[in-house]
């Protein structure tokens, strides 16, 4: 795996660059740090918490934790191999440090406390540190405040208590509610700690230094153990490895939801509008995240997010949202918080409205992810195949409708990729009934309505001017990237007006390059979208083409390493700028990786 190098990075503005920050986390929280040792974002204890330091989208009354040599310095980082341990290593001319972090775990899962561990040691002469700790008060609507205790300082921030624990020899020479300053002189040898206990709603745990670190190597431990439980054998194993390890960070413990990415209102364009909060359960991505799981062999995780998933189905009704929040509850009203944005971006948002809209592709998720459920050797429980038969009958009511689409537009129409998706919720039903794993009592009428999807998908989306199929009825200009996904969808569609779209889709939305837009004319709002490159590569290795599939996988991982940075996926790319845009670390972008990894590796397998 390759480091992060970089030159005494500097920010503009405040911002760090998107493409810049690593993560770490334990299975309930992420937290991002940029170049310079600053965590710019964490949202404790959960995922979806107001966040405890959100410098990266308000430089000005963000939180943040940095820990950064005085002296001019030279960075590189890397994750340790199996993984999500970071490692920094600044060098300066008077000596060099090592920088380990951790949100702390156990070898029996997470702690029932937030830990994070920032473990200093000197690797050659001596350098000093600066240390600077500013808690974040959520769009200024909570005052942080301090507390004596019979262990030390703890800090209330609203529902929260805080402890920063630190080494002796880190001389703390400000601390008030707001603001926490210290410095740090490290020689050839020594060892230091700085930790940050975090609870909501809870008495404070304060465990022994030694423990804290300690249980960065418990930590290392249990992902390397997790790694080595897997059983990918194919291309690319080391960007597959760590794709997995990335995807592991949206995996919510506490329930097994699967979060779409750990952030919010990091734009897909600068200074433009599309900032969603995405620090939620998707059906279509838990569905995705899924499949990976199964493809890489992780059995706990796929069983746990697929019951999470069909229980919170059962509890809100067959007629699907498109998200839920990570306790399965229905997802917040967007608001407007009166934060700054990442470079002046706007708006700020938490919640999602993408709650309240239709999406009939889901369906097509749902069942063919239970489809390779069962096929990797799992049973499906009686309730769980009931609902799998629900579903596909308000599909086959449903998919006559316009909806929203995958892209979640605003402007309801009849999307090609959503027929073609209901095609494959109605086809894997079938074969689910015939298998005897869900109940066969609507087989008969399913086959009749697959089979009437597939006549009117080659009646009204097709497009003789463009030779493709279209985004979505009437646009016979316009064509989506989503569509790479037509050779899942079998007798749906037909080969040569698949291979042909093929062509026009990488010619229209990625210039004959391998990065792609999501859809027509959409480049002028957004940047190109990482899964829709990474799906091309799966398609065009499914058409039988490996070697060029290879070849553009190869394109894309070159444009994405030009910064350096191959670890943690965005949501998008600008390829103008060369420069990462949207949430992080993305589980659409990780996902499509794997899929298109395996995709190659079973296209040049030899015979």
């Amino acid at each position: 795996m390759e480091n992060q190098q970089y030159s005494h990075p500097q920010r503009i503005n405040g911002f760090a660059g998107l493409g810049d920050y690593a993560a770490i986390g334990e299975g309930r929280s992420v937290a991002l740090i940029a170049p310079d040792g600053s965590i710019d974002w964490w949202c404790a204890p959960n995922l979806d918490s107001k966040p405890l330091f959100d410098q990266i989208l308000d430089p000005q009354i963000g939180g943040f934790f940095q820990i950064v040599p005085v002296a001019d310095y030279r960075v590189t980082r890397n994750y340790r191999e199996k993984s999500n341990v970071l490692e920094t290593r600044f060098d300066t001319d008077s000596g060099s440090v090592l920088l380990t972090e951790s949100i702390n775990s156990t070898l029996a899962g997470r702690l029932p406390w937030s830990e994070l561990a920032r473990r200093i040691e000197g690797l050659a002469g001596e350098v000093t540190l600066r240390i600077t700790l500013r808690f974040g008060t959520a769009a200024e609507t909570r005052s942080p405040w301090i507390a004596d205790s019979a262990q030390g300082k703890v800090y209330h921030i609203a529902d929260l208590m805080a402890m920063l624990r630190t080494s002796e020899d880190i001389i703390l020479d400000h601390i008030d509610d707001e603001l926490v300053t210290g410095t740090l002189t490290v020689s050839k040898g020594a060892r230091s700690l700085c930790a940050l206990l975090v609870t909501e709603k809870e008495p404070l745990a304060v465990p022994d230094m030694n423990a804290i670190d300690g249980r960065i190597e418990t930590s290392d431990t249990a992902w390397r153990d997790w790694v080595n439980s897997l059983s990918y054998s194919g291309r690319y194993a080391p960007l597959v490895i760590r794709s997995a390890l990335s995807l592991k960070f949206l995996w919510y413990s506490p329930t097994g939801a699967l979060a779409a990415a750990a952030t919010t209102s990091l734009p897909e364009g600068i200074g433009k509008e599309k900032n969603y909060d995405y620090r939620y359960a998707w059906v279509r991505d838990a569905c995705l995240i899924i499949k990976a799981f199964i493809c890489l062999g992780a059995l706990e995780d796929c069983k746990a997010a697929f019951s999470w998933l069909t229980q919170t189905i059962i509890d809100h009704g067959v007629r699907l949202r498109a998200c839920y929040t990570l306790e399965g509850e229905k997802v917040p009203e967007e608001r407007y918080p009166a934060l700054r944005g990442y470079q002046d971006s706007q708006p700020v948002r938490i919640g999602n409205n993408a709650r309240d809209q239709i999406q009939l592709s889901m369906y097509g998720d749902m069942l063919a992810t239970a489809q390779g459920f069962v096929e990797a050797g799992h049973v499906l429980d009686l309730t769980t195949a009931r609902l799998l038969g629900e579903l596909a009958n308000c599909c086959a009511d449903s998919w006559r409708q316009k909806d929203s689409g995958i892209w979640e537009l605003p402007e309801e129409q009849h999307y090609t990729h959503s027929k073609m998706a209901c095609w494959l919720a109605l086809d894997r039903a079938v074969v689910l009934a015939e298998k005897k794993y869900i109940e066969p009592t609507w087989v008969e009428r399913w086959k009749r309505e697959r089979d009437r999807i597939s006549h009117w998908i080659e009646t009204h989306c097709w497009s003789e001017t463009l030779q493709s199929y279209t985004f979505y009825v009437g646009s016979d200009e316009q064509v989506d990237a989503a569509l790479t996904l037509m050779h899942h969808y079998g007798n749906s569609v037909n080969p040569q007006r698949m291979l042909s779209s093929y062509r026009v889709i990488r010619r229209e939305l990625g210039n004959n390059g391998a990065m792609l837009y999501r859809y027509s004319n959409v480049d002028k709002e957004e940047s190109t979208f990482l899964a829709c490159s990474f799906w091309m590569v799966e398609a065009w290795a499914a058409m039988g083409d490996g070697a060029g599939a290879e070849a553009m996988m190869e394109e894309i991982l070159v444009a994405l390493n030009r910064q350096g940075n191959v670890d943690i996926f965005n949501e998008m790319y600008d390829v103008r700028t060369q420069s990462w845009r949207g949430n992080m670390p993305q589980g659409l972008s990780h996902l499509a990786l794997i899929f298109a990894a395996q995709g190659i590796s079973h296209a040049l397998k030899p015979s």
